[in-house]
């Protein structure tokens, strides 16, 4: 049976027990995940969808993704019980709703049970182009402006974490949503060790150790905080306020890989401050770094992956 855990609920072990609550056998659960392109979105709701299976339920998918691939909106729902007809899940309706950055939980926040709904969310802000006005340092944005304690008045079930720079600390930033379908775990009653077969067969071979990891961090971090912490600021890893996350410059300049870039052009032809170019091998280089306004399109937009902003130490 699944069982979700309660936020702030005593457990009589040290270890993660979900406390009793809805059975699929009853009726579907519900998980949304949401992202933007290149996340991983698929990925966890793959993950997802074959545990589901493995444990014997009947699944169904549905996602959105097509030109969302790279850097646009992407969501999956996925549903599981005994028996399950429609693939979507209704507003209002969503168990758990994952978000891998902070934006686009905020987006699908509607979706969540108003009383019973977990928001399993990386704080992790990836700003689109459109919302900056003026790209200028220091100049305002049309982003989300909410904080964590602005959403937890109103779910109660909030678990938020800067997945994305945890991952970075551990050597692979794109194993934050691993880390999340650690935290994830912690809501649905699976055997953990399911939980690490399924991963690893969807992990790249050289990352499962760090994949592994970041499962774990994701285990622990909601097995030590109660989401009432973050109103009164004594949580740890509580994200700075958006707004000071919005005006402040997160990243260094963007690192080009020589050897990975095939003279595509498309970082030039887009970057909107006409700051980067090829070379005489047709190589593209940052020409004028002083006009760069570390706005990542350039980094969002490479097919080779040779565009990199690294987040400062």
């Amino acid at each position: 049976m699944d069982e979700f855990t309660r936020s702030g609920e005593e457990r009589e072990s040290d270890k993660l027990q979900p406390a009793p609550a809805m059975q699929a056998e009853d009726s579907p659960i519900n998980v949304l995940v949401v992202g933007v392109g290149g996340q991983g979105v698929i990925m966890v709701s793959k993950v997802l969808a074959m545990l589901c299976q493995r444990q014997g339920y009947q699944v169904k998918q549905s996602e959105v993704h097509g030109m969302a691939k790279r850097g646009g909106s992407v969501f999956s729902h996925v549903r599981f019980g005994e028996t399950v007809y429609s693939p979507t899940i209704p507003l209002g309706e969503a168990d758990v709703l994952v978000a891998l950055e902070w934006a686009e939980g905020l987006r699908w926040l509607s979706y969540l049970k108003p009383e019973s709904g977990i928001f399993i969310t990386d704080t992790q802000q990836i700003v689109p182009p459109f919302a900056c006005r003026n790209r200028k340092h220091g100049a305002g944005s049309g982003y989300a402006r909410e904080t964590v304690a602005d959403v937890i008045a109103q779910v109660a079930n909030c678990y938020a974490i800067n997945a994305g720079q945890i991952a970075h600390q551990l050597g692979n930033t794109k194993a934050g949503n691993t880390l999340l379908l650690g935290m994830l775990s912690t809501t649905l009653d699976f055997p953990e060790n399911d939980w690490r077969e399924v991963i690893t067969m969807f992990a790249p071979p050289k990352t499962i150790d760090i994949n592994m990891q970041a499962f774990d961090r994701g285990r622990d971090w909601v097995e030590a905080h109660n989401p009432a912490d973050f109103d009164s600021g004594q949580g740890i890893d509580m994200p700075a306020p958006i707004e000071e996350v919005v005006h402040e410059t997160e990243f260094e300049l963007p690192v080009i890989t020589r050897a990975w870039c095939k003279r595509c052009d498309i970082c030039v032809k887009f970057c909107p401050e006409r700051c980067l170019s090829l070379d005489e091998q047709q190589i593209a280089v940052l020409h004028d770094p002083d006009k760069c306004t570390l706005c990542r399109i350039c980094e969002r937009l490479c097919p080779d992956f040779a565009i990199e902003l690294k987040y400062k130490h």
